[in-house]
């Protein structure tokens, strides 16, 4: 049974970016947060997913099209997260047409319930506001829910999502 330390919030976090210097790093708590999300796909399948993690990473984290962050308790990482910045055409709901989609948040199980997570959205929320970015979105897992809806986002009706192609077994 996990106990919950009720003394810890937040503000015990330190959240910091990390950029590519922290590339192994990144791609193991990418690897982590995947098998969690989808189970453990055949190594084939992973090997190719990491692969092209990376190259993301290489090209985004450079381009400043992904900010990626760690939140830190006494220096040792216990929480991640991800915002990829996008372009989309402008609406009345979004005129800049810039966008912020957030990924990879991941707490490790022990720290989980504590306030990381929390913190790493918050930061990257900030991050985007830093930005001048409005329109924040993400999907989550039921295990994430609560932690978004009290970072203060909704479901967002009349959003729907189709996959066209499985990139890894064509």
């Amino acid at each position: 049974m996990d106990t919950l330390i009720t003394s810890r919030n937040k503000e015990h976090y330190k959240v910091r970016q990390v950029g590519l210097e922290h590339l192994d790093q990144l791609m193991a708590w990418r690897k982590t947060a995947l098998e969690e999300m989808a189970g453990y796909p055949t190594h084939h399948e992973m090997y190719a997913l990491l692969a092209a993690n990376r190259a993301y990473y290489e090209a985004a984290i450079v381009q400043e099209q992904h900010i990626a962050c760690f939140a830190y308790e006494d220096d040792i990482p216990v929480a991640c997260g991800g915002m990829c910045i996008q372009s989309e055409l402008p609406s009345f709901n979004n005129p800049q047409g810039k966008n912020a989609y957030l990924v990879n948040i991941y707490t490790t199980p022990a720290h989980r319930g504590m306030g990381a997570g929390q913190a790493v959205v918050e930061w990257l929320v900030e991050q985007a506001r830093i930005r001048n970015i409005e329109k924040v979105y993400l999907e989550t897992t039921p295990l994430g829910r609560e932690l978004f809806e009290t970072a203060g986002f909704v479901d967002y009706n009349g959003f729907m999502h189709r996959t066209c192609a499985d990139p890894l077994n064509q």
